[in-house]
């Protein structure tokens, strides 16, 4: 997934009035300014009402397709074009309160709006990503991977927050 890719994409949604923000990978190269290293997909938050707009959008280039992968729920799933293209997409409800739920109902996750309003720069064009300390958070959520240990740090260092203990 190049940043033209990525570009490409978000341009795309805004274009059908998707509500997207990015996360994973490319939202932690968007923090830094840069892109540190290369990445297989775009990891996208949308509110689940923008989801048809999303299919709209992306079934006209072309990424139509459901990628199974392990875990897979509905509200968290990839999208693919059949060649190189894909889309982790996470899926959220704004509630009452101005959380937003991610999840199950019978195990809901709520994390304030806020960690989904950083500002960051892809290939010189500004995106909206999530929010430094909540990247980090999410990137250390789960055992950590050969791309957490590089992303984390840089996050860290960039934006003065304490490295996480798995990672000392």
């Amino acid at each position: 997934m190049t940043a033209q890719d990525a570009l490409g994409l978000l341009a795309r949604l805004a274009e059908h009035g998707v509500d997207a923000c990015v996360g994973g990978g490319w939202g932690v190269d968007a923090l830094l300014g840069e892109q540190t290293r290369e990445h297989s997909d775009l990891d996208l938050w949308l509110p689940a009402a923008d989801l048809e707009r999303l299919f709209v959008a992306f079934a006209a280039g072309g990424v139509d397709r459901v990628h199974p992968w392990p875990g897979d729920r509905p509200w968290n799933f990839v999208l693919h074009d059949g060649v190189r293209l894909r889309v982790d997409l996470h899926l959220y409800e704004p509630l009452p309160d101005g959380t937003l739920h991610y999840g199950s109902v019978l195990e809901p996750v709520t994390f304030p709006a806020e960690a989904l309003l950083g500002q960051g720069v892809i290939a010189g064009t500004e995106v909206r990503c999530e929010a430094p300390e909540w990247s980090v958070r999410w990137h250390t959520g789960y055992p950590l991977r050969d791309k957490d240990r590089h992303d984390v740090p840089l996050l860290c260092a960039r934006y003065g927050l304490d490295l996480p203990d798995t990672l000392r």
